[in-house]
């Protein structure tokens, strides 16, 4: 049940790209079609196909892409766990990791200002290979060098660091997040992924007094840090493609903050079970990694059932995400 999100939820019409589209591939190109792209649930996600079968990837980032229900505190860019939406964001994240030797799609296009249409808008290169998860299915032998080279990006990502934490987009403009610590930041989203749990779930009602208390025990460990990482924060394998040359390449960026690289890891292990070990790295610090395993057991069970407030259309898919997560956190209560 380790999957990932499915679709996004409206269509944007081909008029609307068109002229996009022409701007960001020209040579006399026509948009032939629009065809939508799974895996969006924040922004729209949609291939261009143009008249002489060149192609190109479009993000648009607008109200009625996002299936998720709107929280308070979601445009609070100080909150490193803060919806990773719009195109400043990307941007930013974009030019560190491009800046970092780690492969991201090449930009196209950039427009934030609603000239071709609602909403944040990128056009980037499309990778119409597969994603790592899908190679590491099909064919493991020929995903091992791809996990090479990906273990390769992370050492660069892990090796910048930065004196304070937060959003890429916050921390490289001069900005400060809020809290005073990763593990804060990390404590008290966690509390508040439990609260919300409970009220949706009368396991984790039962549970929460334990595990609130295994929560502040955890964080309680934790010793001071004062240098932090590039962090993706959702680097699972289906935010890895594999382009023509076998090189990983990240997309869905938007999130990219400097954080503790703890937190990168903790969610590659659960998303890679025991395809993770070519990525294991020593020095990860023991007391951190059990903090936020908890803390992303947590927010794997409360996400999706917030999700499940609205239209998302896969239901049982994202139950099950629910219902798996749930259950692991229930298991780290007791250990």
């Amino acid at each position: 049940m380790e999957r990932w999100f499915g679709v996004a939820p409206r269509t944007v019409t081909r008029e609307r790209l068109a002229g996009a589209a022409r701007a960001a591939l020209g040579g006399g190109r026509r948009l032939e079609g629009v065809e939508r792209v799974a895996g969006g649930s924040k922004k729209g996600v949609y291939r261009l196909v143009m008249d002489d079968e060149t192609t190109a990837i479009a993000y648009v980032w607008d109200d009625t892409e996002n299936y998720w229900p709107a929280a308070e505190g979601d445009d609070d860019l100080t909150d490193p766990f803060s919806p990773g939406l719009g195109l400043d964001l990307f941007q930013a994240a974009h030019s560190r990791l491009d800046g970092l030797g780690v492969r991201v799609p090449a930009i196209r296009l950039l427009d934030r200002d609603g000239a071709y249409c609602h909403g944040d808008l990128a056009i980037v290169e499309d990778l119409s290979g597969e994603s790592l998860e899908e190679l590491l299915a099909r064919d493991p032998g020929a995903a091992a060098a791809v996990m090479v080279r990906l273990a390769e990006s992370l050492e660069a990502m892990r090796s910048h660091r930065a004196p304070a934490y937060g959003k890429v987009a916050v921390v490289d403009a001069g900005g400060a997040s809020r809290g005073t610590s990763c593990e804060g930041v990390v404590l008290d989203r966690a509390l508040r992924d439990l609260a919300e749990a409970a009220s949706r779930d009368p396991r984790i009602t039962g549970a929460r007094g334990l595990l609130e208390e295994r929560l502040l025990n955890l964080a309680a460990a934790v010793r001071p840090r004062t240098e932090y990482a590039v962090v993706h924060g959702e680097l699972g394998p289906d935010h890895v493609m594999v382009d023509a040359d076998g090189n990983p390449v990240a997309i869905d960026i938007e999130g990219l903050m400097y954080f503790d690289v703890e937190w990168e890891h903790v969610f590659l292990r659960i998303r890679l079970h025991d395809a993770y070990q070519p990525l294991d790295v020593d020095g990860l610090d023991q007391d951190r990694l059990a903090l936020y395993t908890l803390a992303q057991r947590l927010s794997l069970t409360a996400g999706p059932l917030r999700l499940l407030d609205g239209d998302f259309p896969d239901r049982a898919f994202m139950a099950g995400i629910a219902e798996y997560n749930l259950k692991q956190a229930l298991k780290l209560a007791h250990a």
